[in-house]
């Protein structure tokens, strides 16, 4: 009996011993799973996050060739791009607020329009009619969207620039982020949380538009429960409440698109209700609330009396006249001359053509009395410009390191430190560039001029610090230094932070602008919480949305929600695949814009002309053309394939990818120069096509693209620009259809070709 027993036991013993070893198993395998999911997502968020502050930065580029746009042309066939005028420049309005009222009134509102009506002072049926409408995609009429944006304006211009709350007694304020144009997180949100009213007041911390397809309801909807509540409702301004950003990321479009009637009218209302946006929020003296970040130059004192409505964009520098610095002109020969621009020794205004007077060039608007631009073309960088470089397009056979540069300087720069190899960026003014002398030397086409450093004026002082709060990103290091990854504002570290409160003897700063994965994020020992309220902004399942609630205690509690019909259905792996399959096409995509130059530099490595390169020479080369500071050498099975003996074939990294409708005329040089600039291009045609028909008039076209092209420093030869124009006239009727244009040079995935193609197979069978 006693053996009996004993053999039981061992047998259990053994089984037990068994199922821990196969628990351990399967635990190791369980978190080995996961870790490789984690590092997907991780780098897939690196992905998306890197080409969006690319795309920023090309931004910045576009509207530097706006003004460089106005500068050169005057009118194209009598014609000219005057919405771009009108926005960069705009003219004192010659109405009234009551003449202005009155012309809003008198449009027409036709018996076929079934949406809703409004009358001011708006009521709550307004804003319900609203909602209701947008619900069942119905517009609001132009009419009514320009009494609004009217209104709205008449409010922000009796608010401060900074807002002052008081926490209601057993009530809470809701704090929500970026909604960039979705309007499914907001109306979320909404149900989740209780429409604004004076028991549920609510701050808005800017991002409102751009990127989404319903920005006109959001703000619509904003506007007018501001109007309702003005003392429950609060709106910072965000850097995308700025016209110059909208033309990129498609709220000027989207309005244009729906209000083809008023929507130049609505366009240029909405630009002046954005630049009177409060800048800041402060909670019981206690939480400051600002869209970006700060500044070890913040001055929230000074910040409370700037006339915020000059700051109509703060992508462009305020114009001021260099006639008020005493300027010193030296030759390279060390010899002093005038300061004023002469090719010839004689004396002319400092606004003349120094560029391009007497060499045949479009005038530079850097010498028209305006202070030099960020990206000047054509001048050697500034290290703030060139923080990892810019000769790309010619890398030595040797392995070469990247370096990063960047100045300890802490003041809002608007530079990019990532362009083209075949654009040279204008210079930074930074204080890399003063002299022995303590002189700013600014290089001209035969000489240098130096300009004394003295006190910039109010104008840009005021630029400065609104760029900050608008563009500025925490960081984990201590310090303040330039925003180089944006291309604008600063880097503040847990100092900055801390320096920032304990001055105005606050506790906690709230702050948006940046996506992230869980909706929110606590950095700098819990004194900066970051709040982002767009779910799924990169793509379906990216992330959730979050906004806060703050009560007495200024105790910040978090909400978190993620808008989709389809997500919820997905395993955690399924999301996982769709977002970083998105992720991948948007960097094959890059790699396929800049094809030439990759090939250049990978030939350069290739010695043996083989067709292969080690995977550190790819990765190399991938990094410094493509600038994404992305981890390519864990990216690199989805983008190329390895040769038999371990090396990579650099060809491959291009199979997959295709041109759309390829037009015949068109060389390759120049077909890869249209893919890379496409965006832009559309931007400005979009801009151009005045009655909507989606065509321009060839000379239009020439034109627009010839300055494109002498603004970027691409060599494009003036035939093959005519050759194109006329290749894409179809019908020859003097005019081009830039939508097929633009259709033909979208990079297509061949893989989703084939996977359509199948699907539609399917379908017929």
């Amino acid at each position: 009996m006693g053996c009996g027993t004993s053999v039981t036991t061992n047998n259990k013993g053994r089984r037990l011993t068994t199922a821990m070893k196969a628990a351990i198993l399967i635990q190791r395998w369980y978190r080995r799973y996961m870790a490789r999911l984690e590092m997907r997502q991780r780098y897939t968020w690196n992905i998306f996050q890197s080409i969006e502050y690319a795309g920023e930065q090309n931004q910045l580029q576009l509207s530097s060739f706006f003004s460089f746009m106005l500068d050169n042309v005057t009118q194209l066939n009598g014609n000219g791009p005057d919405l771009i005028s009108h926005l960069l420049d705009p003219v004192v309005d010659p109405w009234s607020d009551r003449e202005r009222q009155t012309m809003y009134e008198q449009i027409t509102v036709p018996e076929s329009y079934s949406g809703p009506h409004l009358t001011f002072p708006l009521t709550v049926s307004h804003t319900n009619a609203l909602l209701s409408a947008f619900k069942e995609q119905q517009p609001l009429h132009g009419r009514y969207m320009l009494q609004l944006l009217h209104q709205t304006k008449k409010l922000l211009k009796q608010m401060p620039n900074i807002i002052h709350l008081s926490t209601p007694y057993a009530k809470e304020i809701t704090i929500c982020g970026d909604l960039h144009g979705r309007l499914d997180d907001l109306l979320l949100i909404f149900y989740k949380n209780g429409l604004p009213s004076a028991e549920t007041p609510y701050v808005f911390n800017g991002d409102f538009v751009d990127r989404g397809k319903k920005s006109v309801e959001i703000i619509i909807l904003l506007f007018a429960y501001l109007l309702l509540y003005p003392d429950h409702m609060t709106l910072n301004r965000g850097n995308h409440e700025d016209h110059i950003m909208n033309l990129r990321y498609g709220f000027t479009k989207e309005v244009m698109q729906k209000y083809k009637t008023h929507g130049r009218d609505i366009l240029l209302l909405v630009q002046d209700v954005f630049s009177l946006l409060p800048i800041a929020t402060v909670i019981d003296n206690k939480v400051l609330i600002v869209h970006g970040g700060i500044s070890d130059m913040t001055d929230l004192d000074f910040l409370s009396s700037i006339e915020r409505h000059k700051v109509k964009s703060a992508l462009r520098l305020p114009r001021r006249s260099l006639n008020h610095l005493e300027v010193t002109r030296s030759s390279r020969q060390g010899q002093a001359e005038s300061p004023r621009c002469s090719s010839r020794g004689q004396a002319e205004s400092p606004r003349c053509r120094s560029r391009g007077q007497d060499h045949g060039q479009p005038e530079s608007p850097r010498c028209r009395g305006q202070p030099e631009s960020p990206r000047c073309r054509g001048q050697p960088e500034s290290p703030r410009c060139k923080s990892r470089g810019q000769d790309h397009g010619n890398i030595p056979k040797k392995r070469r390191h990247l370096t990063r540069q960047g100045s300890s300087s802490s003041s809002s720069s608007l530079c990019s430190p990532r362009g083209s190899s075949r654009l040279t960026l204008r210079r930074c003014l930074s204080p890399s560039m003063l002299s022995p002398t303590n002189n700013l030397q600014v290089p001209f086409l035969d000489s240098f001029t130096a300009l004394p450093v003295r006190q910039p004026p109010r104008e840009e002082l005021e630029w400065k610090q609104v760029v900050d709060l608008l563009w500025s990103d925490p960081k984990s290091q201590p310090g303040c230094s330039p925003n180089t990854f944006r291309g604008g504002g600063s880097y503040f570290g847990p100092d900055v932070t801390r320096r920032l409160l304990e001055r105005h003897g606050m506790t906690l700063l709230i702050r948006s602008h940046e996506c992230k994965q869980e909706g929110y994020e606590l950095c700098h020992d819990g004194q900066v919480i970051t709040i982002f309220s767009a779910s799924n902004y990169y793509e379906e399942g990216s992330n959730r949305g979050a906004y806060i609630k703050l009560g007495r205690e200024l105790v910040p509690r978090f909400f978190q929600y993620q808008v989709s019909r389809n997500t919820r259905k997905l395993t955690l792996t399924q999301r996982v695949n769709v977002a970083e399959g998105s992720a991948v096409r948007a960097v094959q995509e890059k790699l396929f814009a800049h094809r030439s130059e990759l090939m250049a530099a990978f030939q350069q490595y290739d010695t043996s002309n083989s067709g292969c390169i080690s995977i550190c020479e790819w990765a190399l080369v991938v990094e410094s053309v493509l600038r994404l500071d992305l981890p390519w050498r864990t990216l690199r099975p989805r983008l190329a394939q390895l040769a038999p003996d371990g090396r990579i074939d650099y060809q491959s990294c291009f199979e997959d990818m295709g041109p759309g409708q390829p037009i015949a005329q068109v060389t390759p040089n120049l077909a890869e120069t249209l893919y890379r600039y496409r965006t832009d291009l559309e931007i400005i045609f979009n801009i151009m096509d005045k009655d909507h028909s989606g065509q321009i008039s060839i000379e239009e076209f020439r034109q627009t693209w010839r300055l494109f092209s002498a603004h970027l420093g691409v060599e494009v030869d003036d035939r093959a620009i005519d050759e194109l124009a006329k290749s894409i006239d179809f019908n020859k009727d003097g005019s081009i259809d830039f939508n097929e244009f633009l259709e033909a040079f979208r990079v297509v995935h061949k893989l989703d070709v084939k996977d359509q193609t199948a699907g539609l197979r399917e379908t017929l069978l």
